[in-house]
């Protein structure tokens, strides 16, 4: 398993001659939650799907693929023509009885015979079931590693489209972790100027004020989501260059990322900021839709 993100959209195609048989394969592959497999197979072949199955899955996690595998035999062997000498038997004593019967003069020939195609049963010797797989498996592991490289070529698109949108989302936070504060200061003037206004020349008491602005304070704190937020986009970063299939885990995680900016946005009474958690939750919402490709 190389070390690159993969898409889950590919496309590989194959054909040669190996062995006496000419084998075409192709491979296809959209998205899907998990792996799922379907092929067409030449007739008298459908040995050969289980193994495909297995060899593909070896290889890669998720998508819906679909094989197609054809095989035309160039030269037949060991084929045997058997006679049914039972049938055969019968077919002689039924004409004679026919010739003694009504006096015909003509005799029981073999060109006769020949003529009664049931008589005879044609029977292909069994074929080398490993040695058509081998040479199935020469044909399909280029066209494969096309179908991968297809994948890898699509899943660094995704990898730099996603990176980009995250690198947005934490620009908007650095903005979010600087307003915040401001908002706390607005607040506690805001009170300062009522209290004021509200007592004229009359003392008022600073530790209330303080109280309810450290009471402000904790309610619009945005800390912990923000932190949260940023230790989610940390661990995207290492899952796209993971060397393994990471779209289920991407996945959560974008679920987790919503859910923050979504507590961030229910805590926020400026309204910068709500347009800003506005701006993260689109920017969320495409990494979604593009982890929805990702193998």
């Amino acid at each position: 398993m190389s070390a690159l993100l993969r898409s889950m959209t590919g496309y590989g195609r194959n054909e040669s001659t190996v062995g006496g048989h000419h084998i075409t394969f192709e491979i296809k592959a959209v998205n899907h939650k998990y792996f799922e497999f379907s092929s067409r197979v030449t007739r008298g072949y459908l040995f050969l799907e289980e193994k495909l199955k297995s060899y593909i899955q070896s290889q890669i996690s998720r998508g819906k693929v679909d094989v197609f595998l054809q095989i035309e035999t160039l030269e037949e062997s060991d084929v045997q023509v058997l006679v049914n000498h039972s049938l055969a038997s019968g077919y002689v004593t039924a004409l004679k009885e026919l010739k003694e019967h009504y006096v015909l003069p003509d005799e029981v020939s073999l060109s006769l015979l020949s003529r009664y195609s049931d008589i005879f049963s044609v029977h292909k010797a069994p074929e080398n079931e490993e040695a058509i797989w081998e040479a199935v498996r020469q044909v399909a592991e280029p066209a494969i590693r096309s179908f991968i490289h297809m994948r890898e070529i699509e899943g660094a698109r995704l990898r730099e489209d996603i990176l980009t949108k995250a690198s947005k989302i934490i620009s908007i936070v650095d903005q979010i972790e600087t307003i915040t504060p401001e908002t706390v200061n607005d607040y506690r003037e805001r009170l300062r100027a009522k209290i004021e206004e509200f007592l004229g020349d009359n003392r008022f008491d600073e530790q209330r004020v303080l109280t309810e602005v450290a009471i402000f304070a904790d309610k619009v704190a945005v800390d912990e989501e923000t932190v949260r937020l940023r230790s989610h986009f940390k661990q995207l970063e290492i899952l796209v260059d993971s060397n393994e299939p990471v779209g289920r885990k991407i996945d959560f995680l974008v679920q987790e990322m919503n859910r923050e900016a979504n507590t961030i946005g229910s805590k926020s009474v400026n309204s910068k900021i709500a347009y800003m958690v506005v701006d993260i939750k689109s920017e969320i919402e495409k990494i979604r839709e593009q982890v929805q490709n990702i193998e």
